[in-house]
């Protein structure tokens, strides 16, 4: 399920149009979980190695991650795909959309960054500091334990690592750079927002935003869940996307 060629490692799954997955900042692909079988059951779903923490320091950078994305639908031969993001991977998706708008058929949008940047800044890991990285981790989700210890032990070693920290405050710092507000109503594509009722990190209000600024989106609620609901409810979020998916496009 996992491959690796030309430089990329990805998930790929299933058959039918194809959707790409892009995760967030101090995430991987593994955050999709159980979604990624619900949805190739009608779709090839890719889910695209983001490789934040192999990133040059000089192109930790949202604008950048929109370029790895189009080199790699370029490697795959994907003319055009759907694009669904959690957190900063739908803010490359909202990017890649602006700069290439040709090869996105719709989005989808789950806690995303790109109206609301305060959250990088505020969540910020403390090196050293494991109890305040178990606290951070576990308000992502509505149910706290979600956030595993092995979850947990994984962000505690990104935020232990000089290296790793200086590459999330350059990417966190080129979100709060590219505000899409500006952009998002010359965006006529389908887009579809799924968001946890309880996301703390992106609150609901930013949904309500991203919904009146997108001039063709649909919002959807999923109760009992926080900034990662693909995650928390695969099964639950998967419907909502997959009834919509048949809908528009």
């Amino acid at each position: 399920m996992v491959n690796s060629s030309g430089g990329f490692t990805y998930l790929e799954k299933g058959k039918g149009k194809p959707i790409i997955l892009l995760h967030g900042l101090m995430g991987g692909v593994e955050n999709f979980g159980d979604m990624v079988d619900f949805i190739s059951n009608d779709y090839k779903v890719y889910g695209l190695d983001l490789k934040l923490f192999e990133t040059p320091f000089l192109k930790c950078s949202v604008k950048n991650k929109a370029a790895y994305l189009l080199k790699f639908m370029n490697h795959l031969k994907i003319e055009k795909a759907s694009l669904l993001g959690n957190s900063m991977g739908g803010h490359i998706g909202l990017i890649f959309t602006k700069l290439y708008p040709e090869k996105v058929e719709s989005l989808i949008l789950t806690g995303s960054s790109g109206l609301y940047e305060s959250s990088f800044g505020n969540t910020f890991p403390r090196r050293g500091d494991y109890e305040y990285i178990k606290n951070k981790t576990e308000e992502v989700f509505f149910d706290p334990k979600v956030a595993t210890k092995e979850l947990v032990d994984k962000i505690f070693e990104i935020a232990n690592k000089r290296d790793s920290t200086v590459r999330l405050l350059a990417f966190a710092k080129s979100a709060i750079r590219h505000n899409m507000a500006a952009d998002l109503p010359k965006m006529k594509l389908p887009s579809c927002l799924i968001w946890g009722k309880f996301d703390k990190v992106t609150p609901p209000h930013v949904a309500e935003e991203f919904n009146s600024l997108l001039p063709n989106s649909s919002l959807y609620w999923v109760d009992n869940c926080g900034h990662a609901p693909m995650w928390e409810n695969p099964e639950e979020f998967s419907k909502i996307a997959m009834k919509w998916l048949q809908n528009n496009i």
